[in-house]
């Protein structure tokens, strides 16, 4: 990385995660922060945004029928590197803040049931951030920050059905396999906050300590 540093913001569903980069675009001018929403993908790279509609849109809904969890991985991959490539570029003097870099994505493949261990093991070959956030949140509020579940999709529950109880479940196993992952890296955990502002400040008081 010759040098560059780069931190992760990681936390389960609901956690707010888009709502904090959006405010910390404003507050961290001296930042470069790396998503795959829209807001923060440039024009030269718009098939990332359209391959994440369409993975919504046609791939989850035909996931076990259409499409094998072997085949989302593959599309989800895009996304992995497409992160990647954005921290390595760039100017390396600038800071860069990665939006759950492919811990995330890790974690809910094999929460979906991919084995292929030589695609975790490129991945988790990349370049190491200096240090992890974890916005952490309560099952209850992610719930209610997922319209109690009307706005779920099926990479966020258990089961067929994506009650409560399925989506709790879930956000259990996912929380635990992401730390999992980051377990060897300086990790700070964020309490939930009232409200996406003071999560914003209390993550940039992290990063500019």
């Amino acid at each position: 990385m010759n040098g560059r540093r780069f931190h992760v913001l990681l936390g389960p569903d609901g956690a707010g995660k888009s709502s904090v980069m959006r405010r910390l675009a404003g507050m961290l001018p001296e930042w470069r922060l790396v998503s795959t929403d829209d807001a923060f993908v440039a024009p030269e790279h718009a098939l990332i945004p359209r391959l994440r509609r369409d993975l919504h849109a046609h791939l989850l809904p035909g996931l076990g029928a259409a499409y094998s969890v072997d085949f989302l991985a593959s599309v989800l991959q895009t996304a992995v590197v497409h992160l990647r490539d954005q921290v390595c570029g760039g100017d390396p003097e600038v800071p860069v803040l990665v939006d759950s870099y492919y811990y995330k994505i890790l974690a809910k493949c094999r929460t979906a049931g991919v084995r292929d261990s030589r695609m975790y093991s490129w991945w988790r070959s990349f370049p190491q951030p200096s240090g992890v956030v974890f916005l952490d949140v309560s099952p209850g509020t992610a719930w209610r920050r997922r319209g109690n579940g009307a706005r779920l999709n099926l990479l966020e529950h258990d089961g067929d059905d994506g009650d409560r109880a399925d989506f709790e479940r879930y956000q259990k196993n996912l929380r635990e396999l992401m730390l999992e992952e980051v377990r060897d890296l300086p990790v700070t955990m964020l309490r939930e906050q009232p409200d996406a502002d003071r999560a914003a400040e209390a993550v940039r008081e992290v990063l500019s300590a």
